[in-house]
């Protein structure tokens, strides 16, 4: 390792990925990776198997020996292709970390996730420079959540809505479809403490469907209130053949309570969510005597690479490359951030924030862009969303299937791993 009087650090580079995944994730992996390529200064480029689990074990890829046609296939694979985790590491950890970062020369460290890898980032950067490591440290964002601070939105959030909307949108086709009698339908997505995900549902009111739907939305930012949920229903169905509502699985109740989880801790230590639709099925048909359905898009909203947008694709590979170049030019305990310059025609610019004032803090959705019943999102939300959905992200097939790429290295230690936990 060596700097020169310009701040040229010389050094490998150590890329991972933590949480949730994203249908874009792998495409910020893909931009890390080619612009790391394009400095002499980065020798080695290295992936982290399963995040911080990975660091801790050393165990690494080299992603210079991967070919071509698996890095550009990263742009339309979901899952994330290093590996991911949830893993809440302790300060004795990081000891071992830094053993393992000085003993492959790690000078550039850049962490593609959420809140808690934000938060993981930055305590690796402050660690750093109280025991005098030279390393910098970039966070890239990713979320479905949206919920990341300082950012206008997160890589993975224009995905997730332009799938979710899609959906909303056929099942409001299907249920008016499906004759005379009074139908609800309650599709359940993710959103543990905001509503983003929820509230670009909306968009399927916007796209054409003639049939206003969905016709109701509940976010946790805003009390759930049974009573209130069984009136609104029912003046949907005065005016409609069917009703379709879309829930957050974080909604809670005026005491701030969740209205139905698991009874589970994640390993994080949080209660696992899930069972808001049925919470509203059960009220539904229990007060109300007339069918009521449920539909949990799950894992399938994060995955859904065959509706990706192309503009969160992009702006996820920009992101990377983003983060390389400024760790190149001596940055470090920043986050790539992305800066809205105008909404129509739509502009966007990349720059940097301060790790500090991202980690462990939560974006709510803004209140002025809940209506006044509560139960639906305002029109102005929709010039916020429209630009991040647009375009398609083209995946190529095989034998009729989507054809997705995995790391041949990542498979040697997968299988090293699988054998030692047996």
């Amino acid at each position: 390792m060596s700097e020169d009087s310009v701040g040229m650090l010389e050094g490998n580079a150590l890329v991972a990925q933590s949480g949730g995944p994203t249908v874009v994730i792998n495409a910020t992996l893909a931009g890390v990776i080619q612009e790391a390529l394009n400095h002499p200064c980065i020798g080695e480029i290295y992936g982290s198997m399963y995040g911080l689990r990975g660091m801790l074990g050393g165990n690494f890829i080299d992603l210079a020996q991967e070919s071509q046609h698996i890095i550009r296939g990263l742009r339309h694979t979901p899952g994330a292709a290093l590996g991911s985790c949830r893993f809440h590491f302790q300060e004795s950890d990081l000891t071992g970390i830094f053993h393992v970062l000085d003993k492959n020369n790690i000078r550039y460290f850049f962490y593609i996730g959420g809140n808690g890898s934000q938060w993981a980032a930055n305590t690796i950067d402050a660690h750093a420079r109280k025991i005098g490591y030279n390393m910098r440290v970039i966070g890239v964002p990713k979320t479905i959540d949206n919920d990341l601070a300082v950012t206008d939105h997160a890589p993975g959030y224009g995905s997730v809505v332009k799938y979710v909307a899609t959906t909303a949108r056929e099942i409001a086709i299907d249920d008016q479809s499906m004759g005379d009698f009074d139908l609800v339908s309650i599709v359940e997505v993710m959103g543990r403490d905001s509503g983003w995900i929820a509230a670009g549902s909306v968009l399927a009111r916007h796209i054409g469907t003639p049939f206003d739907a969905p016709h109701l939305i509940y976010i946790p930012e805003r009390p759930f209130n049974d009573a209130e949920f069984l009136t609104s229903v029912q003046k949907v169905l005065e005016n409609n053949r069917y009703c379709l509502v879309v829930v957050s699985e974080g909604i809670r109740n005026a005491a701030g309570e969740y209205v139905r989880t698991s009874g589970i801790k994640d390993p994080l230590g949080r209660t696992e969510l899930g069972g808001a639709a049925e919470h509203l099925q059960c009220l539904v048909e229990q007060n109300l005597k007339i069918k009521a359905r449920t539909t949990k898009l799950g894992i399938s909203q994060r995955s859904a690479a065959h509706c990706a947008s192309l503009r969160d694709n992009e702006e996820a590979f920009q992101c990377g490359t983003k983060a390389v170049r400024s760790a190149i030019d001596g940055e470090s305990g920043k986050m790539v951030t992305i800066v809205r310059e105008s909404d129509s025609p739509y502009a966007a610019s990349y720059a940097l924030a301060p790790l500090s004032e991202v980690a462990g803090k939560v974006k709510g959705f803004p209140a002025a862009w809940i209506d006044e019943s509560g139960s639906m999102i305002s029109s102005n939300f929709f010039r916020y969303v429209s630009p991040l959905i647009q375009g398609e992200v083209v995946v190529p097939f095989k034998g009729g299937l989507p054809e997705y790429v995995h790391f041949r290295g990542a498979k040697q230690i997968e299988s090293s791993l699988f054998n030692r936990r047996r």
